[in-house]
């Protein structure tokens, strides 16, 4: 079981004092967070893709490879590569030279975002958003599998003879999430390929995703990967967290009023009885986080979302600090002890050039 934190890198102004951080401040908290992960004993860290105000991480690469310089075990990842409006040339490119630096320690989450004009801003068209999700992704799976590349698709330029450089370490590709919080397509796209599905379902209600997630185990099975039960699983969530739960209430409800995403709309009661949003105690978010699994079945991998709506810095430090040191051991030997022995564990880059090794030694054998 892997667990971790994900950032949307938002710029928002902290409502209890008016102060709002620069874009350059922004930028150093977030790789100061990820610093802090690795220090409490997290295993990820994944950044946004944003290109446009008020979020700042338009270049993932740049700063997970800026990280990847100063951490030894954390995994850098992605809570969103925009596989719709980034050229998949790029991403295989970009995340390959990543993967190079890291020794391994990538993965990335595949998604189409959640922000409608970026796509003219890359020439593409919302409409299509799906056909370029499916086209875009299975060109980047044959350029990281192929040496030499002739390909031809609908929203693209042709390629004839292409070598993407650097290949990928090892040979082995960095493994792949697709991201989505409503469309049944992109659970199809991850099933047909045996790649990780990632609900990130820190908005809708539990019910949504459950059948979002039960569909991709479904079709996972019906591809031939394993039983539904050991498909790839990863999901999303918040947490707010005080020693004491009523100080978690009271000093976080400010920032959810105001939030982009959250605020104006359901009371923080209401949105914590229905999503996976948890305010309170160590306690309460070991007891909320254990019902995952009672609603989405054994998972791989679980992200938390610490540092959104205003959060000043020293406050995200200090969740973080209670996260990995009162809750993540909980939660992590809870969750192990429950898993069966034939669900795998969370695909890394040592296990995928294990089983890459071991499927290439039985060929040669046959």
């Amino acid at each position: 079981m892997q667990f971790g934190i994900f950032t949307v890198g938002d710029v928002t102004t902290d409502p209890t004092n008016g102060t709002t951080p620069t874009e350059h401040e922004r930028i150093k908290a977030m790789v100061r967070i990820a610093l802090k992960a690795e220090e409490v004993g997290l295993d990820v860290f994944a950044t946004g893709e944003h290109h446009n105000p008020p979020f700042v991480p338009s270049s993932p690469t740049t700063m997970l490879g800026h990280i990847a310089a100063q951490t030894s075990k954390l995994i850098l990842s992605t809570s969103t590569t925009l596989i719709t409006t980034n050229d998949p040339v790029k991403i295989a490119e970009d995340f390959a030279m990543l993967q190079h630096l890291a020794d391994g320690r990538v993965d990335l989450m595949m998604g189409r975002g959640n922000t409608g004009p970026v796509y003219p801003w890359f020439g593409q068209d919302i409409r299509q958003g799906i056909p370029l999700a499916i086209e875009n992704y299975a060109l980047l799976r044959r350029l990281w599998r192929e040496d030499v590349v002739d390909w031809s698709g609908k929203f693209r330029t042709p390629l004839q003879g292409f070598t993407s450089t650097p290949r990928p370490l090892d040979g082995v590709p960095p493994f792949v999430w697709h991201g989505s919080i409503r469309s049944p397509e992109i659970a199809e796209q991850a099933a047909y390929y045996g790649d990780g599905f990632f609900a990130n379902h820190i908005f809708w209600p539990t019910s949504h995703f459950q059948q979002l997630i039960s569909f991709y185990r479904q079709r996972f099975e019906h591809y031939g990967h394993g039983s539904a039960d050991q498909a790839i699983v990863g999901l999303g969530g918040q947490a707010f967290i005080r020693p004491k739960s009523q100080d978690a209430w009271n000093e976080f409800r400010p920032y959810f009023d105001n939030a982009p995403v959250y605020g104006h709309g359901p009371s923080l009661e209401e949105f914590t009885e229905q999503t996976p949003l948890t305010v309170g105690s160590p306690q309460e978010v070991i007891d909320k986080t254990l019902t995952f699994r009672e609603n989405f079945g054994d998972y791989q991998r679980q992200l938390f979302l610490m540092d959104h709506a205003g959060l000043p810095l020293k406050t995200v430090l200090e969740q973080l600090d209670l996260l990995g040191e009162q809750v993540i051991p909980v939660l992590r030997k809870e969750l192990d002890s429950l898993r069966p022995a034939h669900v795998p564990d969370a695909p890394t880059h040592a296990s995928l050039k294990a089983a890459s090794v071991a499927a290439a030694s039985m060929e040669a054998s046959v």
